[in-house]
């Protein structure tokens, strides 16, 4: 039975095996089961799901998890949490833990050995300094993952739902929308955690396409397209690309890609949709 979803129980573990939060693996565990209830709720676990849950911390939200997947992967970088796991996940046969860094995991591999393969949930309270990473390494690696349910800070789940002419807009909010669908679940308040965030937080759940919305000739080439445009914003798309050192990428090419899009030399990137993004790149490559 899941039971650490309190600040009180929380607590007791803690005490009971010492431990000291580490500020450099962004440690902030849930205690409020109606939050837990809505991101385990909201991942929409089934009995023929395996889950990959990172950072899983104490085992509060795996414990919940390990009640709704067939098989709970939970991968925790810090080794001083593993005999803590081993505790309280201890009635549970459907969980693994492995003491390692996510982003050095061998995803496909792992999908392999405890899914055969196939599409995976992954559900996670992230840490708020590697969000981005992490989400990336997801889309990226092209694991077989169906759909990430994660904690975030609340102004990345805005970036990573934003469209064009925000601030917030950015190489994020384009790799979100070319990978994924993504729907805010909720919004959480600092009191949800020990110890409390600075931050609020949200729950975002991003459900991975089969294929993307766009066609592109080359992805590599069009997220490099996109990093460029967005690295230096004060800048117009053509002097950002221009200079950014990509290969075969000049001034004259972009001028004339820019032409054929119908669309002015002064233009900037933020201005710029992912349909926008993807022709370009298919015209430049």
């Amino acid at each position: 039975m899941a039971y650490l979803g309190n600040p009180g129980r929380t607590l007791a573990v803690l005490e009971k095996y010492n431990f000291s939060f580490r500020k450099n693996f962004g440690q902030n565990f849930l205690i409020d089961d109606h939050i837990l209830t809505k991101i385990v709720d909201a991942a929409d676990i089934t009995k023929d799901d395996m889950v990959l849950e990172i950072g899983p911390g104490i085992g509060t939200m795996t414990q919940y998890l390990c009640e709704r997947a067939k098989r709970v992967v939970a991968v925790e970088i810090d080794r001083a949490l593993i005999p803590v796991l081993e505790d309280t996940l201890s009635e549970y046969d459907n969980v693994t833990v492995i003491n390692e860094d996510i982003l050095k995991v061998n995803l496909h591999k792992l999908a392999e050995e405890y899914n055969d393969g196939k599409p995976f949930a992954v559900v996670a309270n992230l840490p708020y300094y590697i969000t981005t990473p992490i989400i990336m390494e997801l889309f990226e690696s092209h694991v077989p993952v169906k759909s990430i349910t994660v904690m975030v800070q609340k102004e990345v789940a805005e970036r990573m739902q934003t469209g064009p002419g925000s601030k917030d807009y950015g190489a994020l909010s384009l790799a979100v929308a070319y990978y994924s669908k993504a729907e805010v679940v909720t919004v959480v308040s600092p009191n949800c955690f020990i110890p409390r965030p600075k931050v609020e937080s949200s729950v975002i759940r991003l459900n991975v396409y089969d294929k993307p919305p766009v066609e592109v000739n080359d992805e590599a080439f069009l997220f490099a397209i996109i990093r460029a445009s967005f690295n230096q914003r004060r800048k117009t798309l053509m002097n950002g690309l221009s200079n950014a050192g990509i290969p075969g990428v000049t001034k004259e090419k972009v001028r004339d890609a820019l032409i054929k899009m119908d669309k002015p030399e002064t233009v900037r990137g933020e201005t710029f949709t992912l349909e926008e993004f993807a022709l370009l790149s298919n015209l430049l490559n």
